[in-house]
């Protein structure tokens, strides 16, 4: 069931959950997405960055889109971070349900003169749009990010949407982008979260979720935020076990290398969806 991000997070919201929102770019990735939340029935967002829908190009989305769209739990498929109108569109022409355009290292005014034109062009078609304001920060991966993170104000939210009608909001509470390096413990501002809950009129999403202590991305993900972003952490387990499994058994055929691999991806979406609550609310959108 290929939904809008629109019809996802309004029940998210009502609810108090979060849907998982994970990074994919390869076949592979996108059956260990796919089939955590099926087994978890948990509705679901998968996301390509566009260095992720660069690499695997326009055809592999015939798949995607077909995938979703038979799945026995509802879905949206979402451009994360795209950053020109050019990137949307070729996104909306691929089957993409929601976009995100991120003018968040952008000044205000052209931040919203940027949302504003990709929403005017998105919503006679019935997509999502997703902006951002405030800066997440950048470890590595293709999603990007700033160097310093900036704190999305809560009196800048109602202004930003007025202004742009944007559908959902990422705001900046203190997360980046990737796996944090040993020693560094990120503080999520839940304080600010809190101030921006209370007024915003739209659901409000979370990037950066990977690498974060499980107590608070809980407490956000049921106080305010309706979608966190994951990539590092299922994709850093796949990787890891893929390894572990090609150095145990030099396989060299799919079927013996790559099932433990998608297992340990799996078990850490699962993990994820358990912080966010998700799992077994698929039926409310049915």
């Amino acid at each position: 069931m290929l939904l809008t991000m629109k019809e996802m997070l309004a029940v998210a919201r009502e609810k108090k959950f979060s849907v998982g929102a994970f990074n994919i770019c390869d076949s592979l990735l996108m059956k260990t997405v796919i089939e955590a939340a099926e087994e978890n029935n948990a509705p679901v967002i998968v996301e390509l960055a566009p260095p992720e829908f660069d690499y695997v190009g326009e055809e592999f989305f015939k798949y995607v889109v077909e995938r979703l769209e038979k799945s026995s739990v509802p879905t949206v498929l979402h451009l994360d971070h795209g950053r020109t109108l050019e990137q949307v569109k070729r996104a909306v022409a691929c089957g993409f349900t929601s976009v995100m355009i991120d003018g968040s290292l952008l000044d205000y005014e052209e931040n919203v003169s940027l949302t504003k034109e990709v929403v005017d062009y998105c919503r006679p078609l019935g997509i999502s749009v997703e902006a951002e304001i405030g800066t997440i920060g950048a470890l590595d991966g293709p999603e990007g990010g700033a160097d310093e993170i900036v704190y999305t104000k809560p009196e800048d939210v109602l202004r930003f949407i007025k202004d742009t009608g944007a559908d959902s909001l990422a705001i900046a509470i203190g997360t980046a982008h990737g796996i944090y390096p040993a020693g560094k413990i990120p503080k999520l501002r839940l304080d600010i979260l809190k101030e921006i809950d209370a007024i915003t009129p739209v659901p409000l999403v979370l990037h950066g979720g990977s690498s974060n202590n499980d107590e608070e991305i809980h407490e956000a993900a049921t106080n305010g935020i309706s979608k966190v972003n994951i990539a590092s952490d299922y994709r850093k387990a796949f990787f890891e076990q893929l390894t572990k499994t090609l150095n145990e058994t030099h396989a060299f055929w799919s079927g013996d290398v790559y099932p433990e691999p998608i297992d340990a991806g799996k078990k850490v979406i699962q993990h994820k969806m358990k912080l966010f609550e998700s799992i077994g609310k698929a039926g409310l959108y049915k």
